[in-house]
């Protein structure tokens, strides 16, 4: 893929931008708890949180945290803008932590999944602990940069605060980084073909792909990511067609048991440490919907596995995905 010369310099500006950003000394210990070097940012909110905390964030949903990843997502110019122009974590603090009620306190590094929920659910999706006049947004002078955060974040909440109430309580154990590759001979839902997308599901977690057009053999190359709950289930894969006027039609489904890849990556621990080589294995059987054995292996320091499936209740398709584990240290 070429990418123009200066989209590679925004880039490069960007990360760097965001590196120089992170390297704050407020910056270097996540927002909510305080555990050091945090590697996952909320880019709507502008703060920078360890791994923990972006679990309860992603429950939040995304209308009021947009969870990234500092080293493994790609980041679009208006998203590294609006986390410098809130200007990290000590300033979100001043806003979201004016004023912390007498007998709460913040969770630490070691806190609960019920502590640490609570906590980051009062203070962004509630805003328990925001000054009340930021709420007002002055229209007479300028809008000072508090003023206009609090308009900014006081739309982003309005949608919905009771939704996912019981998401938050779930301790993560990792994250799963799932790339969708490429789907081949898609079932025809249309008059003579399909406008494709993939949907996963893992606990309340719903991540979906774009759409590609008019495509029976689609290429997405596209990364979603999802928190692993300490009980985790498989993951749930759908495949949808995509219509303006009506209801969506399903295209297939399977279930992606990661129990496999989750069992030896944390049988090994610390990955890094050891050479390239296969450490597990999901066997193709009369149960599950694998076209071959998929194995798990450590790859330059990372566990992989690639998966290729057959969709089920369908007359026709395959999907293929390469999963990558990351625990909850990275």
């Amino acid at each position: 893929m070429n990418h123009h010369p200066s989209a590679i310099g925004r880039q490069t500006s960007g990360n760097r931008a965001l590196k120089d950003l992170l390297a704050r000394p407020d910056n270097r210990v996540c927002a909510d708890c305080g555990a050091p070097d945090p590697k996952w940012a909320s880019s709507n909110i502008g703060v920078f949180i360890c791994l923990k905390c972006s679990g309860v964030h992603r429950g939040l949903g995304t209308h009021i945290s947009k969870v990234l990843s500092v080293t493994l997502d790609e980041w679009s110019d208006d998203q590294v803008d609006s986390m410098v122009e809130v200007g990290g974590n000590a300033s979100a603090n001043s806003i979201y932590e004016a004023y912390i009620p007498e007998g709460v306190s913040k969770p630490r590094p070691d806190a609960g999944p019920e502590e640490r929920s609570r906590f980051i659910r009062s203070k962004y999706e509630l805003q328990e602990f925001l000054k009340p006049s930021l709420r007002i947004l002055s229209t007479t002078s300028k809008p000072s940069f508090r003023a206009s955060m609090s308009a900014k974040i006081s739309d982003s909440f309005r949608s919905s605060a009771s939704s996912q109430q019981s998401e938050g309580m779930v301790e993560f154990i990792g994250m799963l980084k799932v790339k969708v590759l490429k789907g081949t001979n898609l079932a025809v839902r249309d008059m003579l073909s399909s406008d494709p997308y993939v949907v996963l599901k893992l606990g309340k977690q719903r991540v979906q792909t774009a759409v590609v057009k008019s495509n029976l053999n689609p290429v997405w190359n596209e990364e979603l990511m999802l928190s692993v709950p300490q009980e985790y289930g498989p993951i749930k894969l759908e495949v949808y067609d995509y219509d303006t006027f009506s209801a969506d039609d399903i295209m297939g489904e399977v279930e992606i048991d990661i129990q496999s890849m989750i069992t030896s990556a944390t049988a090994f621990g610390d990955v890094g440490m050891f050479e390239n080589m296969q450490i597990g294995r999901w066997l193709k059987s009369n149960d599950n919907a694998l076209l071959e054995d998929s194995t798990v292996n450590i790859v330059d320091g990372k566990v992989k596995q690639s998966v290729s499936l057959k969709l089920q209740n369908v007359e026709s398709g395959e999907i293929h995905l390469e999963l990558e584990w990351i625990p909850l240290d990275q």
